[in-house]
């Protein structure tokens, strides 16, 4: 496949890797999985589904319910290819390794131009709109506290992965406080109606606007595959932290808005959107438990955005490897003293810092859930064809293998054509625009490809 394509005189992908430090273990494996899918949307996403929904709270949970599902089966299935190909790029390598070369390309193309950037970069600006909001700053500052959080990551990140991986371990354990307190006690001392079906307005998009939404706040398991390379041992590492960290996920998040509608009605968590966990927190806590928990929740999306930024940028370095992006021998090259790839690093951080200018955060979070979920489709049939192609894997006892096949990865698959086709009715607009930039790619592909021919002759 594609990683025995390289330009004579090229390193191969493989050198390249063994030169990425292997210091990840399970728990910072587990720490990235959870610490970068908790991040900013289980705290300012609950309004937005329930607007979605009309307010109605039944349907909000539902939203939660199915996306969790969905997740669960998608974070399963992938799983199995992350143990039959335990290398840095997850998706991108997953899919050249399947279905060739061109099919790689696409779908690393469309992560590192689309994907990864505006989720980055829509991290940056909820962290810099939450510590606006907590210090009282004027709305000019938000953004410039976003960028700064996003350059302070990459200067760590840059200095060696088991500093973010430090990072990734301390603010997900950080992260769990709020969720665990206002869980519980909401839980506990709430008396409102959970599961209400009365409507109180809203843009009534409907369920599956809703479950885009919710999505964005579970997305983002994949990143762990990314750094399979810098694993210990990724084959048994990555099904385990993919699986167990999806289900905490997906408990933590039902916890949480279970308990903020044990706390306020739905009306009011429609109002006050991103800030509805800090005001729960208030009418719980007090006014020092809430400035308490607003910290955590500021710390949990700072982790969140660490792990986006220890993570993504291995898919550029992956596809430079391949030399399927421009400039690829600039861009995989491996610092001598760090063992980072600083500078597909700082090309995955220059497009999030232009998408951050560029546009909102929720519109940036839909975009790139339409974007991904595309060639996670692929990802699952993959596993079908794997499974065709070399059945022992099957039979060997010590591999891992995706649960319930193969009802989990249809069930992963018939998601996520409703998602895409959710997010064609909900916001057609941004769709186009994702498909247009995934073509734009193309031009560079056959430019590559005739470059690689005339290196052979």
């Amino acid at each position: 496949m594609g990683h025995d394509c390289t330009l004579d005189g090229d390193e191969t992908m493989q050198n390249q890797e063994t030169k990425l430090k292997k210091d990840l273990g399970f728990w910072p494996a587990i720490s990235l999985v959870v610490g970068v899918v908790i991040g900013s949307g289980i705290f300012v996403k609950p309004g937005t589904v329930l607007d979605y929904v009309g307010g109605d709270s039944s349907l909000a949970l539902l939203a939660w319910l199915l996306g969790g599902l969905l997740m669960l089966a998608a974070g399963l299935t992938v799983a199995e290819l992350s143990a039959r190909i335990p290398k840095t790029g997850g998706l991108y390598i997953y899919l050249e390794n399947v279905y060739g070369r061109f099919s790689g390309f696409l779908s690393g193309w469309v992560q590192t131009v689309i994907y990864q950037p505006t989720l980055i970069g829509s991290m940056g600006l909820y962290f810099g709109l939450l510590v606006g909001n907590y210090l009282s700053l004027d709305e000019s500052w938000h953004l410039w506290i976003g960028i700064g959080a996003v350059l302070f990551l990459t200067i760590v990140n840059s200095l060696g992965v088991k500093y973010g991986g430090i990072i990734q371990v301390i603010t997900t354990i950080a992260k769990m406080v709020p969720i665990v307190l206002i869980s519980v006690f909401g839980l506990w001392q709430g008396s409102g109606d959970i599961f209400s079906s009365a409507t109180f307005g809203g843009s009534k998009e409907g369920l599956g606007a809703a479950m885009l939404a919710a999505m964005f706040a579970y997305d983002g398991w994949i990143a762990a595959s990314s750094v399979a390379g810098e694993m210990k041992n990724p084959a048994r590492i990555l099904p385990k932290a993919l699986s167990l960290g999806l289900i905490v996920i997906i408990v933590a998040y039902l916890a949480v808005n279970l308990a903020l509608l044990a706390v306020m009605p739905a009306s009011q968590i429609q109002a006050l959107g991103e800030n509805a966990a800090g005001t729960a927190a208030g009418l719980l806590f007090g006014e020092v438990g809430q400035q308490i928990i607003s910290i955590g929740i500021i710390i949990s999306i700072f982790g969140g955005l660490n792990g986006k930024i220890l993570s993504y940028p291995r898919l550029a370095f992956a596809m430079a490897n391949d030399r399927l992006l421009p400039g690829g021998n600039f861009l995989s090259q491996v610092h001598p003293k760090f063992g980072t790839p600083i500078r597909a690093i700082l090309l995955q951080i220059l497009l999030a810092v232009l998408f951050m200018v560029l546009s909102d955060p929720d519109r940036l979070s839909e975009i790139a859930i339409f974007a991904i979920f595309i060639f996670y489709i692929q990802a699952f049939i993959a596993v079908f064809l794997l499974r065709k192609r070399d059945p022992e894997w099957v039979r060997d006892k010590g591999n891992y293998r995706v649960p319930l096949y193969p009802v989990t990865p249809v069930l992963a698959i018939i998601g996520s054509l409703f998602v895409v086709f959710s997010m064609l009715t909900h916001d057609l607009e941004g769709a186009v625009i994702t498909l247009l930039i995934a073509l734009a790619g193309l031009p560079f592909y056959g430019w590559m490809k005739r470059k690689e021919k005339l290196a052979d002759q």
